[in-house]
């Protein structure tokens, strides 16, 4: 279940990350288009959730 509310989060996170921040050049490998940015996103907060999981327990 926290894996799930990680990948959420940063789904929404790398989402917002690619609205605010972006890519002005277009050229930017993950963040140019919104997708690869919520992918991006969501694995890095699968990723980090699952590390935490044993220190939240």
């Amino acid at each position: 279940m926290i894996i799930i509310i990680g990948v959420i989060i940063g789904g929404v996170a790398g989402f917002l990350y690619w609205k605010f921040v972006g890519c002005a050049s277009g050229t930017c490998a993950i963040t140019s288009i919104w997708y690869r940015a919520t992918l991006y996103g969501m694995i890095i907060g699968g990723l980090l959730a699952d590390i935490l999981k044993d220190y939240i327990k």
